[in-house]
């Protein structure tokens, strides 16, 4: 058993095969020489030196992994059941792509001194003393990532711009009457978001905007999305999507025999949501892993093994808030406000035809914990109960 790629769905794919009981041999391989670390506090604890790092508390050798690290994978010869890498070639039975995404580069960025993403421990690591010694910071970007960074940069001291082409955060998440409030939290928190801004070009110093705004940057840290880490996969014969991701079946298994897709180089289809989803956070991280290892091993003993349809999650800190997510709204038909959203806690709640399909909650995890089981069970709901804050959404099913 080969898995390639040692992030959480790596680690969480060999760990669960050795829980559930494979006993042969199982190696995991990873691109990046340090122990395999968990990603959310890079841009929390290890970014602002609180925590030295994030390595995973995983017995390897105990169960009997074989770590394979600063070892790159090259490509892939499903014919030969063999996986090419920077240390030579790897044969496999079964082989499992983890190799998760690789964030977006500003084009033209790549190589001007004080340009940063951040993504790995080596990144947390490069901008930890340019947050120590408060430069001025500019933000390109105001997704996920690029509010978490603000977040931790104002913590640390450092002014902070944020720079976003789109006409509001978080667009293409999250709709626009959604995303709209969540603007406020910038100047809130003592940054200054700049919509309709779209980058030029990026210069020792400064930060140049199409209409020709110079915005001082000590340093840059570019957060503009990121892709599936699979351009190694060419020529392999697996059929990857538009986006790059593997195209991996409902049970995670690719179109090359014996081998499987899990976490966010991989999407699926959902029976749930009548479309194929590509996650790219770290629940699915989590919980792939665990229909990958029922799936190999079912299918040593003759069986399918389960289908994976979960109920997409996550969750994301910043300027002061708990931010939670749950579901996939995009088919909605009816969007639901429960709280006011220019105060500290409220919730968007998204249904079709009366059924809660996702929701949004600020400050109100048990508005998440509910709402996710609800989803889950698919129940339907009475729209004027769960309009109303004060009453739990379990309380508002019809």
């Amino acid at each position: 058993m080969v898995v390639a790629g040692a992030g959480m769905a790596g680690v969480q794919t060999a760990v669960t095969l050795r829980e559930q009981g494979f006993t042969g041999a199982l190696t995991l391989i990873g691109a990046e020489p340090h122990q395999p670390y968990d990603r959310p506090p890079l841009s929390k604890a290890v970014l602002l030196g609180t925590a030295e790092g994030s390595a995973f508390d995983v017995d390897f050798e105990g169960l009997g992994i074989e770590l394979r690290l600063g070892c790159e994978a090259l490509g892939v010869r499903p014919g030969e059941h063999t996986l090419d890498t920077s240390a030579g070639p790897v044969p496999y039975d079964v082989l499992v792509l983890a190799t998760g995404a690789e964030p977006v580069s500003l084009p033209g960025a790549e190589g001007v001194p004080g340009v940063h993403l951040l993504r790995t421990l080596d990144d947390a690591e490069r901008l930890r003393p340019v947050l120590a010694r408060q430069h001025d910071i500019v933000v390109v970007g105001a997704g996920w990532i690029g509010a978490e960074f603000a977040t931790a940069a104002r913590e640390a001291g450092c002014a902070v711009t944020v720079v976003e082409a789109a006409d509001r955060p978080l667009t293409g998440a999250l709709p626009a009457e959604v995303a709209a409030p969540m603007a406020a939290w910038y100047a809130d928190a003592g940054a200054v978001l700049r919509t309709h801004a779209r980058v030029e070009r990026v210069e020792p110093g400064a930060v140049v905007l199409e209409d020709g705004t110079r915005v001082p940057a000590g340093a840059v840290v570019v957060g503009i999305g990121a892709r599936p880490a699979t351009a190694w996969l060419a020529g392999s014969g697996i059929a990857l999507g538009e986006h790059g991701e593997v195209l991996a079946d409902d049970r995670l298994r690719t179109s090359a025999p014996d081998v499987y897709a899990v976490g966010d180089c991989a999407s699926f289809p959902s029976g749930r949501y009548g479309e194929r989803l590509l996650v790219h956070h770290w629940d699915n991280a989590l919980q792939g892993p665990r229909t990958v290892a029922a799936g190999i091993l079912g299918a040593a003993a003759g069986e399918s093994g389960p289908v994976y349809d979960p109920v997409p999650y996550f969750w994301s800190e910043q300027f002061g808030r708990f931010v939670q997510y749950a579901g996939h709204h995009t088919s909605a038909d009816t969007t639901l406000w429960r709280g006011d959203p220019s105060g500290p806690a409220w919730t968007v709640c998204w249904l079709r035809e009366d059924r809660l399909i996702a929701l949004l909650a600020v400050g109100r995890p048990r508005d998440l914990t509910q709402g996710r089981r609800l989803i889950e069970s698919g129940a339907l709901m009475d729209p004027r109960l769960l309009a109303d804050p004060a009453r739990p959404l379990k309380a508002a099913t019809a």
